[in-house]
């Protein structure tokens, strides 16, 4: 029996057997083509992610053979698929990695010449994020990997392409044990932490192709002399171009309107410059607004040298516009007439002033000198922006004057500034964080050490970080500074880096002369001879910080149960060594921490009402000082 009519000879075979093999005679007359079975042609469905990775691989190969930064610029826009840029990022440097110094120096500044005209910053930014987290990959092929891609990160950060606080999020975003986290601090520990980093940084691989900041703008100047004098507008549009920097054009714009105010004759030359540079695509218009907003936000300074600036200036944008070289956009920060708004003439005339000012303290390093000077002006109501203005010129200048900005903040806030004055001049740095970036390579790292350091400097209370996150805008630059200097100050050994984070000099003096101080007076104490007391004193050379004579003496006076030491407080205030506000700081401190000295001294309180009393009748204090022990009972008066 057949079961399914399957099987046996005669049959039609089992119904739908598909291991039956079908068998067509092509000699048969009665073969027909269209019983040929199908073939199915399997067709590859192209992804466009791999496809743009194959394109810029060939892009990448053809650069590093050419060295032609605008040719591979030009291809990458023109291959479009703009999201997948963060892929390019990666495969760049990845390539770079195993390839030698040469192609590693060519990968970071095609990166630079990217950024922002071709490649957008937050596509930067994912770009080292992928590379980061493909940092074990990576590892296993090329030996060094993590010192190599950190030396990338840290290079990226010092040609400001990556932000300083990219390092501080991309940490919280990578698992401790991962090759990325190791990039990460490697490049915190080993390249951006270390003296003169940027420059270290920018040279590590020989440099050969890449040229600092700081020459790009010594060649922009020269060549814009060169067309002034020449009128070749042409050439200067080569010279521009043979750069190779259209991240850095914004430079361009601005030192040539300084340029035609500075030349008044100069100004339809670089006019005619400007138009031309925009018309062939040479510098683009977002460069162009950025150079033309960085000369008005600095037209207050410029306006010491070129009294006339402002009104140069708006006569020169109308111009611009209406010639379509400049974006209509911008007459949004412009009056309703074509006028830049006016800031108030008292704040104008206050900031002219304290750039003098802050000159002459440069120059000088005479504290009082420059404390007198503030007061003449009379607008305490000012000392905030006159903290950014002092800070801000302190950047763009060597580590001494850093260091002098640092001591004059600790002298100020003794002497006239109040905390609320600290706090909100750092608001005001921070919240222009971004633009002052555009001129000072570093500024968020070097805002974070100012941060940093006026809380060791006791300028600055820990807490007061966190008032001046909270007046910040969310997410901004600001706020990744202000987790910097937090993140410095919590650091091990912080005091001491910090006191010498601009190469040491009075930040590490200030704790030496703690020590100098209790010589002296243990000296005085034991013997020694007032106006001996008074000179060295003198001599240590910090009058600023006074205060801690007067706060150590008074201590050293409870303890010893002597009051000998109001003696030499005395003679040293009727000689002006030691101001009323320096007494009136010492006491303050001493007033701050009673509940403590009297744990070691049980009459601390009862003594100290009885120096405040000495004190008023002999007028150190400020009247504004109150009254500290009221229910004390006064000692006997002590001769005079």
């Amino acid at each position: 029996m057949v079961i399914d009519g399957a099987g046996g000879k005669g049959t039609w075979g089992k119904l739908l057997d598909t291991d039956v093999e079908s068998h067509i005679d092509r000699n048969d007359p009665n073969y027909d083509s269209g019983e040929e079975p199908y073939q199915l042609v399997g067709a590859t469905i192209s992804d466009p992610l791999d496809d743009y990775k194959k394109a810029v691989a060939s892009i990448i190969e053809e650069y590093f053979s050419t060295g032609d930064v605008e040719v591979a610029a030009s291809d990458l826009r023109e291959l479009g698929s703009s999201e997948y840029h963060p892929y390019f990022i990666k495969r760049l440097v990845s390539m770079a990695m195993d390839r030698h110094d040469k192609e590693k120096e060519m990968a970071s500044v095609l990166l630079s010449a990217l950024y922002a005209d071709v490649i957008s910053p937050d596509q930067i930014r994912d770009g080292f994020v992928i590379l980061l987290e493909s940092a074990d990959d990576l590892a296993v092929d090329i030996l060094d990997a993590v010192d190599i891609l950190a030396l990338f990160v840290a290079r990226a950060v010092v040609d400001d392409i990556l932000p300083p606080a990219f390092l501080t999020r991309a940490k919280k975003t990578l698992p401790a044990a991962s090759k990325g986290f190791q990039v990460i601090q490697t490049a915190e520990k080993s390249y951006l932490s270390a003296p003169h980093h940027a420059e270290l940084v920018e040279r590590r691989w020989g440099g050969s192709t890449h040229i600092t900041v700081e020459e790009v703008k010594k060649k922009i100047a020269d060549l814009l002399r060169e067309y002034v004098e020449s009128g070749d507008a042409f050439e200067a549009c080569r010279c521009i171009r043979e750069l190779g920097v259209s991240f850095f054009h914004h430079e361009v714009v601005k030192r040539a309107l300084v340029l035609a105010m500075e030349i008044r004759t100069a100004e339809p030359l670089i006019l005619k410059l400007l138009k031309e540079a925009a018309e062939e695509g040479l510098i683009s218009s977002s460069q162009m607004a950025k150079g033309f907003a960085r000369l008005e936000e600095s037209l207050d300074d410029l306006a010491l040298d070129i009294p006339s600036a402002r009104n140069l200036f708006q006569s020169i944008v109308p111009v611009a516009i209406s010639e379509g070289w400049l974006d209509a956009s911008f007459m949004k920060s412009l009056g309703e007439d074509g006028r830049v708004q006016q800031e108030d003439e008292k704040v104008k005339r206050y900031k002219e002033e304290v750039v003098t000012i802050i000159h002459e303290y440069f120059l000088s390093d005479d504290i009082p000198e420059l404390i007198r000077s503030l007061e003449d002006l009379g607008a305490p109501e000012f000392n905030p922006i006159f903290l950014k203005k002092v800070i801000t010129l302190a950047m763009d200048r060597k580590n001494r004057e850093k260091e002098m900005a640092s001591v004059l903040l600790s002298a100020l806030h003794i002497e006239i500034f109040s905390t609320e004055d600290i706090v909100n001049g750092f608001v005001m740095l921070l919240e222009s964080a971004e633009d002052t970036a555009l001129d000072i390579l570093d500024a968020s790292n070097e805002l974070a050490l100012f941060l940093a350091r006026a809380v060791i400097d006791d300028v600055l209370a820990p807490l007061n970080l966190e008032e001046i996150s909270s007046k910040l805008p969310p997410n901004c630059s600001g706020s990744e500074t202000v987790r910097v200097a937090r993140s410095l100050i919590a650091a091990r050994h912080a005091g001491e880096r910090l006191l010498r984070c601009w190469g040491g000099g009075t930040g590490w003096a200030v704790e030496d002369a703690k020590d100098k101080i209790m010589k002296l007076l243990e000296e005085y104490e034991s013997g020694g001879v007032v106006s001996e007391a008074c000179q060295c004193i003198r001599d240590l050379g910090m009058p600023f910080f006074n205060h801690e004579v007067v706060k150590k003496a008074l201590v050293m006076a409870m303890e010893k149960k002597n009051d000998r030491m109001l003696d030499l407080l005395q003679e040293c205030f009727s000689e002006g060594l030691i101001t009323t506000n320096q007494m009136t700081k010492g006491f303050t401190r001493i007033k701050d921490g009673l509940d403590d000295l009297a744990l070691d001294i049980p009459n601390a309180k009862e003594k100290f009402t009885f120096y405040v009393e000495y004190a008023r009748k002999k007028g150190w204090l400020l009247p504004a000082f109150g009254s500290c022990v009221a229910d004390a009972s006064p000692l006997p008066a002590v001769a005079t």
